[in-house]
């Protein structure tokens, strides 16, 4: 069989992404957190982030003095966000990887935050072979193009890849482009769709 390579996302696969919690000691609660996120269109912004945007740009967007001074703290406490596994997915990378897999992953992240992101979760930036970050490219998933960075980048057929993700819309894109495609769901339904393909 022809070598398999799997091409991991990250957020919401190997890693529980949480950003009230960037918030949460300084507004005494999960809720007050949660309410600072709503009212800020936090959620938005962000993704344009994850495009490529900074976060001292998109604070602009936001009226209040006080919700833009804690918005602009987010990069410097990013890493109290993504210190949460996803249960059970980093077991089956590494099982992957002791079979001699080639490990990728593309993930739609910020620029900015993936070094602080590194803090908590080092592993992210040793165990991929090729690694996209959207950031960077300015060009987040689905669009194909950020999948056209990967397979350049990687040296690899997209008919060699099986991508995970747990946006259905990002798979449906990577499958367009002729990878295989999984929509994660729990780690122990990927471990069915990987040993389905024969890759444990």
């Amino acid at each position: 069989m022809a070598t398999k390579h799997v091409v991991f996302d990250i957020g919401g696969v190997l890693v529980d992404w949480k950003p009230h919690l960037a918030w949460q000691e300084k507004f005494g609660s999960a809720e007050a957190a949660h309410a600072f996120i709503e009212r800020t269109n936090f959620r938005a912004l962000n993704t344009r982030a994850d495009g490529g945007e900074r976060f001292a740009d998109l604070a602009k967007q936001i009226e209040d003095p006080e919700d833009r001074a804690h918005f602009e703290d987010y990069v410097r406490l990013y890493a109290l966000t993504v210190t949460d596994p996803i249960p059970g997915t980093w077991d089956l990378l590494d099982r992957l990887k002791a079979r001699g897999t080639p490990l990728h992953a593309i993930t739609n992240w910020s620029a900015e935050t993936w070094d602080e992101g590194l803090k908590s979760q080092p592993r992210l930036g040793q165990v991929f072979e090729t690694l996209v970050v959207s950031g960077r490219e300015g060009l987040t998933k689905p669009d194909p193009r950020i999948f056209q960075v990967f397979l350049a980048r990687a040296d690899v057929d997209p008919g060699a890849c099986v991508f995970i993700d747990d946006s259905r819309k990002n798979v449906e894109g990577a499958c367009a482009l002729g990878m295989d495609g999984i929509h994660f769901t729990t780690a122990s339904d990927l471990e069915n769709e990987l040993d389905d393909r024969g890759l444990l």
